[in-house]
């Protein structure tokens, strides 16, 4: 099992960047402002020949009741309750301030092994906060700057006893679990209740909810096992139009969100059913296809709908008219705070993914292609034919064919979508996104091409 290291402190005294440091990638969003990071982000940690995981968190505070910093700071003592050590970071330049001594207290309450560290330590002039730094009890402080990398060594030494190799977790066969996870995103406009959907699916209060629109920030990743399968799932920022977002940190989100499509293999666009569909909620479903990714539609709150019936209709008239290119996106109706429609969903997501991996043998596309051809020949611009020789499937994940013959390049787009309809419903590829390689033939002839 991996040890696994939580990084704590008040706001703003650079948690991320050392967080971003240790994982050796800027994945935790970074800024001057505090409480940018929201929920505790999970990462894989090295440093030197150590290997860890490492909780980012959003930082103790001081605000009781059910505020929103004061669900933030529940998801920071989660986080050290879940690790081996804590690194308590201070600031070096501010010194040791009453918010630290009230943090320090309560970390030391949850009986976990501390490592004090006083991050903004490069230069001169802060040799002060170290001497201060003793009364928090946890010994001597490790100056560090997360920014520029000085003091790792230090750290490196400090974390090696806590740091040692784990024993493995094993199968019923003693064999290490060593296959890759399904990666799997979940997208949607904020407040389609993202959160609250992946909270559901993992059983626990990972992600913080509310009635607030925007908490999620970071795309954050969680991983588990559905009968027999693993999954590594990501909550996403919600994503508005790209005129409405606005401030440095939402773009931060949004961009961290459309990176998150890019690593899944599939996607689910999350949509609030007690509202009417937006342009936008189609618009995403389009991105995730554009990216080549499996694409899965969920509509969520579905207990808040009235006319059921009515309403899936009008999903299913809209994905057919604006998004005829994945024809037949699976729709699936759940409500996450009522536990309705989650084994649906994901049952959906794995079918999708063997839709989305499907290879199909040469033969039986040249059979099909045979017959479509036939039924309607290709077009003959200016006069000339498209003559259409074969296909072959080229790749998969998403299902990728090449077809060769000659003035491919004239194909209207109209016939493409003919071949692409046709593939879809003779080889069930519905929802799948599904690219084309024309490839024509070269005249030995003509010297200019």
């Amino acid at each position: 099992m991996t040890p696994t290291v939580a990084i704590m402190g008040r706001p703003n005294v650079g948690k991320s960047t050392l967080f971003n440091r240790l994982v050796g990638r800027k994945i935790a969003l970074v800024d001057d402002q505090p409480g940018v990071t929201r929920d505790r982000r999970e990462g894989e940690a090295r440093l030197g020949d150590l290997r860890f995981r490492v909780f980012d968190t959003a930082g103790l505070d001081d605000i009781r009741g059910d505020s929103l910093e004061a669900r933030m700071s529940a998801q920071a003592e989660t986080a050290v309750d879940q690790s081996d050590v804590v690194l308590f970071v201070i600031d070096a330049r501010a010194g040791v301030t009453p918010t630290d001594r009230e943090f320090a207290g309560r970390v030391r309450r949850r009986g976990k092994p501390v490592i004090l560290v006083a991050n903004k330590a490069e230069g001169r002039g802060h040799e002060a906060a170290l001497m201060e730094a003793f009364e928090l009890g946890f010994g001597a402080a490790l100056p560090i700057s997360a920014e520029h990398g000085e003091g790792l060594e230090q750290l490196y030494d400090a974390l090696l006893p806590y740091t040692e190799e784990k024993p493995a977790e094993t199968g019923e066969e003693g064999e290490e679990r060593g296959d890759g996870p399904l990666r799997l995103a979940i997208i949607g406009q904020p407040n389609a209740g993202k959160s609250t959907l992946v909270n559901t699916i993992l059983g626990e209060e990972r992600m913080l909810t509310g009635p607030e629109a925007g908490i999620t920030r970071d795309a954050i990743s969680s991983e588990f096992d559905w009968r027999g399968q693993k999954i590594k799932l990501w909550d996403t920022a919600g994503i508005r139009r790209k005129s409405r977002v606005v401030g440095k940190i939402e773009k931060l989100a949004v961009s961290d969100a459309l990176r998150a499509i890019r690593f899944a293999e599939c996607v689910v666009v999350l949509v609030d059913a007690s509202l009417p569909i937006e342009r936008q909620d189609l618009s995403l479903c389009d991105l995730v296809a554009r990216e080549g990714r499996a694409v899965v539609l969920a509509l969520s709150k579905w207990d808040l709908v009235q006319e059921k019936q009515k309403k899936l209709k009008e999903v299913l008239s809209d994905l057919e008219d604006v998004l005829p290119e994945i024809r037949g996106v699976p729709v699936v109706t759940l409500s996450a705070k009522q536990e309705r429609g989650i084994d649906k969903l994901l049952e959906a997501v794995l079918a999708a993914m063997e839709r989305w991996s499907r290879r199909i043998p040469t033969s039986q596309v040249n059979r099909w292609l045979e017959g479509a051809i036939e039924r309607n020949p290709p077009p003959a611009p200016s006069g000339r034919r498209i003559k259409i020789r074969y296909a072959t499937q080229a790749s998969a994940r998403p299902p990728t064919f090449a077809i060769f013959g000659n003035q491919l390049s004239k194909m209207p787009e109209s016939y493409v979508r003919y071949l692409m309809n046709g593939l879809r419903e003779a080889f069930d590829l519905k929802g799948v996104p599904i690219r084309f390689s024309l490839r024509g033939g070269k005249n030995p002839f003509d010297k200019d091409r």
